[in-house]
């Protein structure tokens, strides 16, 4: 009789894992679009995973933000794209912005997300006329 309990027992910790994969498990983990990097920016309140999502998103606007700092820098040969004022948005700002501009243009769900994220920072934050920003190249390089 033992084993029959035992038995039952290990059946049913083997199927925990399945049972873990509610739909909110298939929530968007990758900011490929710019409609994904909304959903991370700003997830529902009650998504069991929303710190983790918030948690990409910031990481993904921080990143982004300091690969644009490292191509243009202060002073070097290529003006920014876009122009932060001072102080600048926190992190959190930034993620809840983009979100928002994002829900206001969905013209532009299927666009990269960097692609996305790099309209609204130009939208949000243009430069003055002296560093007039570039619009970054599609499909080629530049010489």
């Amino acid at each position: 009789m033992r084993t029959i309990y035992l038995a039952a027992a290990l059946a049913g910790l083997a199927s925990l894992p399945a049972l873990a994969q509610s739909p909110a498990s298939s929530s968007v983990s990758q900011a490929g679009t710019v409609a994904d990097l909304t959903i991370l920016c700003d997830p529902p309140a009650n998504s069991p995973r929303r710190l983790e999502a918030i948690a990409y998103c910031q990481g993904y606007v921080t990143a982004a933000g300091q690969y644009h700092t490292a191509l243009h820098p202060e002073g070097g040969a290529r003006p920014p794209l876009f122009c932060l004022p001072n102080p600048p948005p926190t992190v959190a700002q930034s993620g809840l912005g983009f979100a928002a501009w994002a829900r206001q243009n969905p013209q532009h769900n299927s666009e990269p997300a960097i692609e996305g994220l790099l309209r609204w920072m130009q939208a949000t934050y243009p430069c003055p006329p002296s560093s007039t920003p570039q619009r970054p190249a599609r499909g080629g390089t530049s010489r």
